[in-house]
């Protein structure tokens, strides 16, 4: 016990000696926001980050353009005995307008944090069961595309054995129930004619879209309390005197278990080609991004987690949220 307490000491003194740091780098990636796959700036900071350090192994544009991966040890268990390999995670792409109001820029500066933190209580250690490595990777592409899911069908998470990551909340909790979630995009296409002139010459793609929103609106009613279904009309049109030949709308559906997400989608495409029956208009149904499965939950993990957090003075709610989806 107190060579773990040892430990823990030597991770709070590690990252206390280097917050200035750490805010410093997630100053700067807040400061200039970046969107998803386009995040140049927020790797280069990140790679320069781990490199200066001296002891990491940094591969920067790791599988994807603005991915990273740092990686240090292994350290202590028998010579030839195959590591443990802990990894923590960096997001940091931006929202369209907002910015970092998701607080990417935080995930990439603790996940730096905890890194750092790991490596100090391991690198004195000469007597661990296990050899330990740890390594960081950069996640770029969170908000849009699903650069995780790129990452992994690329082999990034291969020889990692297990990932830590902190995502900003409303309250302190050891888990959140992150759910599937698809995205879907949706166009009718119809035919321009003047509207006051010849009406009866167009058929109406921005009344294929009103009707297919409202079609989703009226389906709520009848969805699981967990399920969430939303979006936007992005394209209705360029003139009021034109009939609309283009519409284009956009939704993400979520349920909480990815089996669910299939019964959603098919109501969901239900209501979508009804308003093109109803108006006339050929609609395009498309899913443009990876399906994000649900989390399940680790209760040893999330207790190891709260237990630690307690000792630190964080205060973890009774009942932590039910629902969430980022």
């Amino acid at each position: 016990m107190e060579k773990q307490q040892q430990m823990k000491d030597d991770v709070k003194l590690c990252i206390d000696s280097q917050k200035d740091e750490l805010y410093s780098l997630s100053r700067d990636i807040w400061s200039r926001p970046e969107l998803a796959g386009e995040e140049t700036q927020a790797h280069d900071r990140l790679v320069r980050f781990f490199s200066q350090a001296h002891t990491w192994t940094v591969e920067s544009h790791y599988k994807l353009q603005t991915a990273f991966r740092a990686s240090w040890g292994p350290v202590g268990g028998r010579e030839g005995e195959q590591a443990l390999n802990v990894g923590f995670l960096c997001e940091y792409d931006a929202l369209p307008d907002i910015g970092h109001a998701c607080g990417h820029n935080l995930i990439a500066e603790v996940g730096a944090a905890a890194a750092l933190g790991l490596k100090a209580a391991l690198q004195n250690q000469t007597e661990l069961p296990v050899p330990v490595k740890v390594t960081v990777l950069g996640t770029p592409a969170e908000e849009d595309i699903g650069g995780k899911i790129d990452l992994m069908k690329a082999g990034a998470f291969a020889d990692i054995d297990l990932v830590f990551m902190a995502h900003p909340a409303q309250q302190d909790a050891s888990f959140l129930p992150t759910i599937a979630l698809d995205e879907v995009t949706v166009k009718y296409h119809g035919k321009a004619s003047h509207a006051s002139a010849y009406p009866w010459e167009g058929v109406n793609a921005l009344d294929a879209a009103v009707l297919a929103y409202n079609n989703i609106s009226v389906l709520r009613q009848q969805l699981k309390p967990e399920w969430r279904l939303h979006g936007i009309i992005k394209h209705g049109g360029v003139k009021p005197n034109i009939i609309p030949d283009f519409s284009e709308l956009q939704f993400y559906l979520r349920t909480p278990l990815v089996k669910d997400l299939c019964i959603l989608k098919e109501k969901a495409e239900a209501c979508l080609r009804a308003a093109a029956v109803a108006t006339g208009c050929k609609v395009e149904i498309t899913y443009p991004c990876h399906e994000y499965y649900n989390i399940l939950h680790n209760a040893t993990l999330a207790n190891l987690y709260e237990n630690n957090g307690r000792s630190l003075g964080i205060e973890f709610p009774e009942t932590p949220s039910k629902f969430a989806g980022w």
